[in-house]
């Protein structure tokens, strides 16, 4: 009888030990998960949500935080009434283990196993090594010509991505053609939606993300224009199991340079500028210098608008946001929590080494 009882909590209990170990084997989570399961549960998700043309995913979780509010009110307004007891305290903390047990298991076995696999470095054979400052200075130099050379056509081309279909459809398009290089960047059964929460996303200071309960890739819609297209890369590059966020950058980096539209191409190395040259300027300001100034004047005006958007959002929430933010990523295997965006350099830089181009 005691057995019977408690079989639900053996059964959850035992699930998420057994998804716990299995994340400790990179390789079997690449094999089995990654490039096994994960694509088919992934695609199932994208073809039952992705025709609705508004983000399920938001609608959901505007739902469960209402829900969440109510049913604190109600918890205070019983603690007031002084109806709360041993067995009710009992009763909730049940509730409360059994669904963080739920959102566990749910979470990793619609996405999140992904933050523990081998990952597109495996998939490129790319070797990531130490390297300098000047190895470093030769990469920006690089993509301080790619921005000036594509600078003029890429305003003009720009200006019909103000068009979300036009924008989503080339970010489609741009993986349609890495894919002919790279097979496991194959996306099919695509769904890319504006965020519900676009204009709030200012101030908390996200520009995309991804919910791997309904597999929808959000954007927000109402940053500069010229950072839509990287933005929406990098969240199909999650869609496709790039969990880390790193690895998120370079599916995307690979991708949107891979695009036949010029303001796509612009958008990916104008991102890259600002994690390379934001580093260089830290190792030796005396290397960066010369190569910002190099700079066209209307790529300048890019990074000063650029700057002067986030600045409008600035508010006090959001450092505390983005520290929340960054314990979860360094939960998610990682450790430089916020700062794992920026390693998408080492990358870049391993790509050039091997390719001798970016």
């Amino acid at each position: 009888m005691v057995l019977r009882q408690y079989r639900k909590w053996f059964l959850l209990i035992g699930i998420a030990v057994f998804i716990k170990i299995f994340s400790l084997f990179p390789l079997a989570v690449e094999k089995y998960y990654s490039t096994g399961i994960y694509p088919v549960i992934a695609r199932i998700l994208r073809i039952f949500f992705g025709w609705i043309p508004f983000s399920i995913g938001d609608i959901f979780y505007t739902v469960i935080g209402i829900y969440l509010l109510v049913q604190i009110v109600y918890f205070f307004k019983k603690l007031i009434r002084k109806q709360i007891d041993r067995s009710y305290i009992s009763r909730l903390l049940k509730r409360i283990l059994a669904c963080c047990l739920w959102i566990y298991i749910v979470f990793n076995v619609a996405w999140g196993l992904n933050y523990d696999r081998m990952g597109i470095d495996y998939q490129l054979q790319l070797q990531l090594k130490p390297y300098d400052k000047f190895e470093l200075r030769d990469v920006v130099q690089l993509i301080v010509k790619h921005l000036n050379d594509l600078d003029s056509t890429s305003h003009i081309a720009r200006r019909e991505l103000y068009k979300k279909n036009t924008l989503f459809d080339n970010a489609i398009m741009s993986y349609e053609n890495i894919s002919k290089e790279n097979k496991f960047l194959v996306y099919q059964s695509p769904s890319v939606k504006p965020s519900v929460f676009s204009y709030m996303g200012n101030y908390l200071g996200f520009s995309g993300y991804y919910n791997p309960f309904s597999g929808e890739a959000q954007v927000n819609t109402t940053v500069p224009v010229y950072v839509r297209p990287f933005t929406t890369c990098h969240e199909i590059g999650h869609q496709l199991g790039y969990a880390k966020e790193n690895e998120a950058n370079f599916a995307g980096y690979l991708s949107a340079k891979s695009s036949n539209n010029t303001a796509f191409q612009y958008s990916v190395y104008f991102d890259l500028y600002l994690y390379a040259a934001s580093e260089l300027y830290y190792r030796d300001s005396t290397l960066m210098v010369p190569l910002r100034e190099q700079l066209k004047p209307t790529v300048r005006h890019d990074l000063r608008m650029l700057r002067e958007f986030f600045n409008k959002y600035q508010n006090p929430f959001e450092p505390y946001i983005r520290k929340i933010y960054g314990r979860y990523l360094k939960a998610n295997n990682q450790p430089k929590g916020i700062m794992t965006y920026d390693e998408v350099t080492g990358r870049i830089i391993a790509y050039y080494r091997k390719y001798k181009e970016i």
